[in-house]
């Protein structure tokens, strides 16, 4: 299930809904070649049935949302853009930085885009800054997935559980070159939350790039670790992986550390001036991502699922669906 629900025993990290990453989206903008798109998806609903969020606010105002850039392939952002929303979630601000402080953890850096506001029904306000586009709120759930069936040791049942399903969505155009590179990079999101131990500094909830790997390779007490982790140290999660893919695929053990050594760093690779196409680069709103995992997990045991991409997709921005449900406050 991507990355929905992905604290212990499919919980929310941290006990929050709000810091949940559950998808990253990485595809060059329809408007030109000079310009991408990405989507960060958190905060999973349960839709329309039971209706309603799974709690009020959109985003929690204390957290730092940030997509993280290595412009070198070192596991390391050389450039990373932040957004947090204010108290009420009425409003975002997206802010960048690079070098040094790219790498670590804060909520300052340049103001690209002040006080956008957040979206609670079914238009989407966005908000143009420059050379930036951006839009925060309630979207339906691009995701697509027979998560029912999976949880079912693998009987489909020919459902798409996300169908009716609701999703925070933050959705940012930028110029290629905001990237850090005119060339390739590698892309992450992280959640950070206050260290609330210390009351300084913060504290990393959540993070992720490719879909459903925290969710079903970090078992137990890893995953707390894994979700904590950083893509520079990811090697350390290779055995516990390969454990995954020999238990479930009846991959050899040499095969299941090759497979798993692929699937780390937890990044997800992306050049503008090519396609999307996941998992080699960047990855679409229509990538059938699913089926993707399910055939390495496996080792091609078990069949597709037989979904498709959701149909409410937009053709322009912000791309993803009108959410099923109001969430006005």
């Amino acid at each position: 299930m991507a990355h929905h629900y992905s604290g212990p025993d499919f919980s929310f990290p941290h006990g929050d809904p709000r810091v949940d990453h559950c998808d990253l989206f990485a595809f060059p903008s329809p408007s030109g070649p000079s310009r991408s798109v990405l989507v960060i998806d958190v905060h999973p609903s349960f839709g329309i049935n039971p209706p309603g969020p799974t709690t009020a606010e959109p985003f929690a105002p204390e957290a730092v949302y940030e997509l993280k850039v290595d412009t070198n392939d070192d596991g390391v952002a050389d450039v990373a853009f932040r957004v947090r929303v204010n108290d009420g979630a009425q409003s975002a601000t997206l802010r960048r930085v690079q070098g040094g402080d790219a790498a670590g953890a804060g909520a300052d850096g340049e103001i690209l885009v002040e006080d956008a506001p957040v979206s609670t029904g079914s238009e989407a306000q966005v908000t143009e800054s420059g050379q930036y586009r951006f839009f925060a709120g309630w979207r339906s759930d691009p995701f697509f997935f027979d998560a029912e069936g999976v949880l079912n040791d693998f009987q489909f049942t020919g459902q798409d559980f996300f169908a009716d399903k609701d999703v925070c969505s933050f959705v940012l155009e930028l110029p290629n070159d905001a990237l850090g590179v005119t060339g390739g990079v590698a892309l992450w999101h992280r959640t950070l939350v206050p260290d609330g131990d210390t009351n300084a500094g913060w504290v990393q909830a959540d993070r992720g790039a490719r879909p459903s790997q925290s969710v079903f390779f970090s078992p137990g007490d890893e995953k707390a670790v894994y979700l904590a982790g950083e893509p520079a140290t990811d090697a350390r999660f290779v055995d516990s992986f390969a454990h995954a893919l020999e238990h479930v695929g009846e991959y050899s053990p040499e095969d299941a550390k090759r497979v798993a050594q692929t699937l780390l760093p937890d990044v997800l690779p992306y050049d503008p001036r090519q396609p999307a196409a996941y998992p080699h680069n960047g990855r679409a709103l229509t990538d059938d991502v699913a089926d993707h995992f399910l055939a390495v997990f496996t080792n091609r045991k078990v069949p597709d699922d037989g979904l498709g991409p959701h149909t409410d997709l937009l053709s322009e921005f912000p791309y993803l669906g009108p959410p099923h449900g109001s969430y006005g406050q």
